[in-house]
This record gives structure tokens, sequence and C-alpha cells, in this order.
């Protein structure tokens, strides 16, 4: 075999070149077809465009860490609902849950400064707002962190 002797390889094709004329069969729209965002000169569209479509990565449920799972979620009450209980009464959740003033205790209970306290009570509660101590504490009562 000869430098002379080599031919062109069998399997190399020529070159698609759109746009040049009759002949080629790839004239006018140059392969394009008619209309749409692709026809027009200049237009790219990102892989992951779904024409308008909800995209796949909305559509696919979503995995991995999450913080919601760990958020401490408390029972609240306002001090207004304490009211239906005598002068002198230890409130407690287990007493709340009974009382039906709350539905589940979650993770405890919080005591929110809602309203007008009225009634000395001693509140055991798992938290209070500021301005609830203050409240409770100005009529007499005591709130106890338990």
């Amino acid at each position: 075999m000869k430098l002379n002797n080599l031919c062109k390889s069998p399997e190399t094709k020529s070159i698609k070149r759109v746009g040049r004329g009759p002949g080629s069969g790839m004239g006018k729209t140059s392969t394009r077809g008619e209309n749409g965002q692709k026809s027009r000169s200049g237009a790219s569209i990102s892989p992951w465009f779904e024409g308008g479509q909800s995209p796949l990565y909305r559509r696919v449920p979503k995995r991995g860490f999450n913080n919601k799972r760990f958020t401490v979620r408390y029972a609240t009450i306002n001090l207004s609902d304490l009211n239906r209980f005598n002068d002198g009464d230890t409130v407690t959740p287990e007493l709340l849950k009974e009382l039906g003033i709350i539905k589940k205790q979650l993770a405890g209970v919080k005591v929110l400064a809602n309203g007008k306290l009225e009634k000395k009570v001693n509140v055991k509660a798992n938290r209070f707002s500021s301005k609830a101590v203050t409240k409770i504490e100005e009529i007499g009562g005591t709130a106890e962190v338990i």
C-alpha cells in the first residue's frame, strides 16, 4: 500500500449544507420548518423548557431534608380563656385538656396575652409570652414554667 493508492473512505458523508439553492433540497426554510420559535434566528431555548407546560422539576414530588418535621408546636390559650376558673385555682395543661379548652397538648401549652384576665389564678404551662406573665402577676396570680 502506498499513499498514491489511498482513496476516500466510503463511510464519510458530505456535510449537510442548508440554505444552498434548489438542488440541495434544503433551501427556503433550511430544514427549520415554517413557523415557531425554533424557526427564528437567534432562538435559543433551554433544554428544560416545556413550552409553558408545568415543568418536570415542579411536577415531581420533593425529597430530601426539610426542617418542618422538627418544628416545636404548642397548644395556645389566651388569658381570656382562664376567666372560667375560680380565684386561687391552679391551672395545668392536664386540667385544660380535661375541660376541653385545648384539644391536643402537642409539645406543651403556651399562654398568650390576648384578652383580659379578671381572676387571680396560678398558671402552670410550658411557655408564656412576656406580656402574659406581666398581666397574670399584675392581678396577683403566678406564672410557673413547667
